[in-house]
C-alpha cells in the first residue's frame, strides 16, 4: 500500500462518522458554534480577575456557572428521555444564543458589574445541564450504526477540542487589542450555524417522545441503574474525582499566567489553547481506533498522565515548559472523558441513555463547583502551585483505586460485547454455531 492509500484510508477510518448526514451537519456546525463558546470561556473569568482581582471571586463566579447540574442534570436526564433530544438540543441553543448577546450588551454599554456575571454564569450552567445529556444521547441517534458509536463520540471531542485550540488563541488576542464585549459578541453569532444545521436534519422516528411514567419513579429507576451498575458507577465516581481536581488548575489558570509566569491575557490564552491542542491529539487517537475495546485501560492511564502533568506544572516557573505540559494535561483530561464517554453510551440501555448521560454531566460540571471554591480556599491559603499539586496527587491516587478494580470490571462488560458483536471472533462463533444449528 502506497503512503497516499495509506493516508487516505487512515482518514476515512478516522472521520468515518461523517458519511451519515444528520451527524455531518451537526459536525459543521457545532465546530463554529465552539470556537465562539471557547471564547467566551477564556473571556469571563478574563473580565472577573480584570474587574476584582480576586481569585475568590473567580472561584464564585465558576461556581455559579456550575451549581445547577447538581440539582438539575436528575431532572435533565429524565427529560431527554422523555422528550425529543432533538427539542431539547435545538432550544439550548437559542437560549445560549440569547445569554452571549446579552453579556456582549453588558459590556458594549458599560453597565457590567460583577454580580451581573455570576448571575448569568449560573444561567447558563442551568442551559448547559439540560443541553450537554441532550447532545451526547443525540449523538447515537446521528450515528446511525452502533459501530461507528465510539468514532462519533470521539469526533466529538475532536471538534470540542479543536475549538478550544482556536478559540482561546483569538480571545487571546481580542482580549488584548478589543475588549471581553467582542469575544461575547462572535460566541452569539457562532449559535446561528448549529441552529441551522439543526433545522436542515431529517429526523426519523428513532427520536420521537419516550414513554412517560412518573419522575420519581423514573429518577429513582435512572439512580438505581447508573450506580448499580458497577462499571458505570466507577467510571461516573473517577470522572467526579478528576473534574473536582480539573477546577484546581482551571480556575486558577489566569493567576497562574499573571502571576506565576508573569504574563498577560495572550499567555493565559496560549495555555488554554496548548490543553486544547493535546486534547486535539488525544481526540485524534480514539478516531483512529476501529474498536471500543481496551478502552478501560485507556481511562486510568490518562488520568496518571493529565495528574502528572498538574504535579509538574505546579513546579513550573518558564512559559514554555508550562504550555509543554499543558498539552499533555489536556490530552490526559480529553482521553479519560471520551473513553468513560464511549464505554457509557456503549454499555447503557437505550431507554436510559439520557439519565446516564445526565450523571456523567453531573460527574463533570456537578463537582466541579466544589472543586472551583476549594481552589479558590486553598489558592489564597497555601498559594496557587501548591493547590495545582495537590490535584495531581489526588487525580493520580483516584486512577490507581480504578487501576485495581479494572479487571474485575472488565468480567461484567464482558458479555454485553459479546450480545453486542463488539468482540468479533466470540461473535463470529455464536454467528456460526446458530447457522449449523448447534
Amino acid at each position: 500500500m502506497s503512503v497516499n492509500s495509506s493516508l487516505s484510508f487512515r482518514y476515512k477510518v478516522i472521520f468515518r462518522s461523517l458519511k451519515y448526514r444528520n451527524y455531518k451537519l451537526f459536525f459543521y456546525g457545532q465546530s463554529i458554534s465552539l470556537i465562539g463558546t471557547w471564547m467566551q470561556r477564556i473571556a469571563v473569568p478574563w473580565l472577573v480577575y480584570k474587574m476584582t482581582d480576586s481569585v475568590f471571586l473567580l472561584g464564585i463566579t465558576a461556581f455559579a456557572g456550575q451549581i445547577p447540574s447538581i440539582f438539575l442534570s436528575p431532572f435533565a436526564g429524565v427529560i431527554t428521555d422523555r422528550l425529543s433530544r432533538y427539542k431539547v438540543l435545538l432550544w439550548s441553543q437559542v437560549f445560549s444564543m440569547v445569554h452571549a448577546f446579552l453579556l456582549a450588551g453588558l459590556v458594549f454599554s458599560g453597565i457590567i458589574m460583577i454580580w451581573q456575571i455570576i448571575f448569568l454564569s449560573f444561567i447558563i450552567g442551568c442551559i448547559n445541564t439540560f443541553e450537554i445529556p441532550a447532545r451526547h444521547s443525540f449523538v447515537i441517534e446521528m450515528v446511525e450504526k452502533k459501530e461507528d458509536l465510539g468514532n462519533g463520540i470521539a469526533l466529538n471531542s475532536l471538534m470540542f477540542n479543536g475549538a478550544r485550540l482556536i478559540g482561546p488563541s483569538i480571545a487571546g488576542i481580542l482580549l488584548a487589542s478589543a475588549g471581553e464585549g467582542i469575544c461575547f459578541l462572535i460566541n452569539g453569532f457562532s449559535f446561528l450555524f448549529v441552529i441551522i444545521s439543526l433545522k436542515m436534519m431529517r429526523l426519523g422516528r428513532r427520536d420521537q417522545e419516550r414513554k412517560r411514567t412518573h419522575i420519581i419513579n423514573e429518577l429513582k429507576e435512572g439512580f438505581n441503574y447508573t450506580f448499580g451498575f458497577l462499571p458505570i458507577r466507577h467510571i461516573i465516581l473517577l470522572l467526579g474525582l478528576v473534574n473536582m481536581m480539573v477546577m484546581f488548575y482551571s480556575t486558577l489558570m489566569p493567576v497562574f499566567a499573571k502571576e506565576i509566569l508573569a504574563g498577560d491575557s495572550h499567555t493565559y490564552g496560549f495555555l488554554i489553547g496548548a490543553a486544547g491542542f493535546g486534547a486535539l491529539l488525544g481526540a485524534l487517537f480514539l478516531a483512529s481506533r476501529e474498536t471500543v475495546l481496551k478502552l478501560g485501560r485507556i481511562v486510568p492511564a490518562a488520568v496518571i498522565v493529565f495528574g502528572t502533568g498538574l504535579i509538574i506544572l505546579s513546579f513550573s516557573r518558564i512559559f514554555i515548559l508550562s504550555l509543554i505540559v499543558m498539552v499533555f494535561v489536556g490530552m490526559g483530561l480529553m482521553l479519560q472523558a471520551a473513553a468513560s464517554n464511549t464505554i457509557l453510551q456503549t454499555i447503557t440501555d437505550d431507554d436510559k441513555r439520557g439519565r446516564v448521560m445526565s450523571f456523567y454531566t453531573m460527574a463533570i460540571m456537578g463537582t466541579a463547583p466544589f472543586g472551583s471554591l476549594l481552589a479558590g480556599t486553598l489558592a489564597k491559603t497555601i498559594g496557587t502551585p501548591y493547590t495545582i499539586f495537590i490535584g495531581g496527587i489526588v487525580s493520580i491516587t483516584g486512577a490507581l483505586f480504578f487501576l485495581r478494580k479494572l479487571p474485575g470490571l472488565k468480567k461484567i462488560v464482558r458479555p454485553i460485547y459479546i450480545r453486542m458483536g463488539i468482540i468479533p471472533e466470540v461473535a463470529r462463533g455464536i454467528q456460526n454455531a446458530s447457522e449449523t444449528g448447534v
